[in-house]
Parts: C-alpha cells; structure tokens; sequence
C-alpha cells in the first residue's frame, strides 16, 4: 500500500472514531439529562440530508415539558457535500468538497434559577479535486447562561473545564476563555453578552498525525467534562422557588439568546447556507422569550446584577 492510499485509511479511521464518540457522548449526556429530570424522555428523529442518503444526516433529540427541562436538545449530525459557491462567498471556504461531524447541545430549563447551557465539539475536513484533505480542524467549547447569578456556580462551571483544558497548556483556558466572552455577546446591544461564558475556540489545526490524535484528546476531555460542570449547578438550584418576577427576567434575558443565535452565531449561519436541517439547527431556541421596550432591571437588584456581569466579563478563577 503506498504512502497515498495509508494516509487515505488512517484518515478514514480517524473519522470513523471521531463520529463513534461523538455518538457514545450524545448517549451519555442525553441519559445523564433524563435521569436529572424524572419525567421527560428525549425523543430521538433521525433523518437525513437527502431521501437517497447522500450528504449524510443526523440524530435530533428533544426534551420538553418536564419537572427541570423545559426544553432542550442534545443533536449530533455526520453531513458532507460540495462547496458551493454562497459557502466561498460568505463562509471564505476554499475547496471542492466538505465533511463535518459534530454534537450540539442547548438545554432550557423550567425554574429561572437554574441556568441555561450550551456546548457542542465538531470536526471538519476540506478536500480539494482529487479528493485529498486540503484542510481540517476541530472546533467547540460550552457556556453558562443564568438568569440569576450565583458566583459559586459561575466558578465551578469554569473552573471544571479549565481543569479539563490545562493538561494540554495551562495558557489555553485563559486565551478560549476571553474567546468565548468575545464571541457570545451581541455587538448589536454594547457587546452585552448573552450569559457568563466558559470557553470557546475554533480552527484548531493539526500539524500532523500525531497533533491530529491529540486535539482528539482535547476534545474528548472537553466533551467529558460537561457534565461534571454543568450537573452539581442543577442540583443546587432546581428546588429554589420563583414567581412571575423571575419567570419575566428569565424571559427577557431569553430575548438575548434569540437575538444572538439568530444575527450572530457561526453554526446556525452555516447550517443554513449548507442546506442544514432547520428544525435541528432552531431546535437551540427556547419556547418562550420576551422583548420589552427599553427594559432596565432595578439598579442594585438581582436580575441588575446578572446584567452587569454580561455587560463587564470577569474571572471567576
């Protein structure tokens, strides 16, 4: 076998592994989440891109009504196709054809207290006309969302994926970490960000081979790491009480995820202009959101103190 066709199969094998973890860490998260609740089952649509199976497809599994979830969605997809010409124009991807693998999640719990999250770990390869990879790299992260701040919470959730991060460099959670802060806020409104951000990062190149088996690494790490920062914070916060104050704070502060997810976020822009599944890719929005005209919470409050952490990031390790 030449040098050609064992850089083809190793390839190949990586992928491979790369789709098989992805699946294994949808399980995981998806039974931690049920077992959390206590009443809603997540509801499992598989579909794909096209009715003869070409451009791949993907797992959708939706949670709702239930006594913690309100809504959510722990969604993986193995798609593929031709770089078309609005993804050169607007994406600046440069090649002939595309691969891309990867889990989603976003989680909208019932009780105002307890905070929303998202994460998702991808993987994409660009090919050029022989069918070589011209490109590849893995991106991800996960973030924090409050209603309500409780700084206990907010350094838990980022100290447990810093501790997941600095074995591969102690400099890494610091630099993904001010990434994530820049990235999730809406320019839009101030650069007010849309939670208390976690860590983000994106076009993690490998070098060679052996780099290409440790971004796996990471981002296996990263991916295992969710549900040890995500779980303790619910735990601590799903029985406190609340009323129609907080229910209209949390709505509100819902209206900024929205307004995010919809004029800004990179993987929403790029499932639509690549034919993605709508349904999974809007399946991140909550059922219920608010837009009040010029809302300001009371200064000194709890929801202006929420605000003011979106408004001025911090260090909470």
């Amino acid at each position: 076998m030449n040098d050609t066709s064992t850089y083809m199969r190793e390839t190949q094998i990586f992928r491979e592994n790369w789709i098989r973890f992805v699946h294994e860490i949808q399980d995981q998260i998806c039974h931690a989440l049920e077992l959390a609740d206590g009443q809603a089952a997540f509801h499992e649509d598989e579909w794909q891109r096209n009715p003869d199976g070409s451009g791949g497809g993907g797992k959708t599994r939706i949670i709702a009504d239930g006594k913690l979830i309100e809504k959510g969605g722990v969604n993986t997809s193995v798609v593929f196709g031709s770089v078309s010409e609005k993804m050169r124009l607007q994406l600046k991807i440069d090649g002939e054809k595309w691969f891309a693998c990867g889990i989603s999640l976003v989680i909208h719990p019932l009780n105002p207290y307890v905070p929303t999250t998202h994460a998702n770990w991808r993987y994409f390869e660009l090919y050029d006309q022989s069918g070589n990879i011209k490109d590849r790299w893995f991106g991800g992260g996960a973030d924090l969302t409050p209603y309500y701040l409780f700084e206990e919470d907010a350094t838990h959730f980022h100290q447990t994926l810093k501790s997941a991060i600095d074995p591969f460099g102690i400099h890494l959670y610091p630099s993904y970490k001010k990434a994530c802060d820049e990235y999730f806020s809406n320019s839009h409104r101030n650069n007010e960000m849309r939670g208390i951000g976690g860590v983000f990062y994106d076009y993690l190149r490998p070098v060679d081979e052996k780099d290409a088996e440790r971004l796996f690494s990471f981002q296996q790490e990263n991916a295992n790491a969710f549900l040890r920062a995500y779980m303790p914070i619910i735990e601590r916060r799903r029985y406190e009480t609340f009323g129609e104050k907080q229910i209209e704070w949390q709505q509100i502060r819902r209206g900024r995820y929205v307004e995010f997810n919809l004029i800004h976020d990179r993987g929403t822009l790029f499932g639509l202009k690549t034919n993605g599944r709508t349904e999974s890719i809007l399946m991140s929005l909550p059922p219920r959101a608010r837009w009040v005209y010029d809302h300001q919470p009371v200064s000194g409050s709890q929801e202006d103190k929420l605000l003011q952490a979106c408004l001025h990031p911090r260090d909470w390790v």
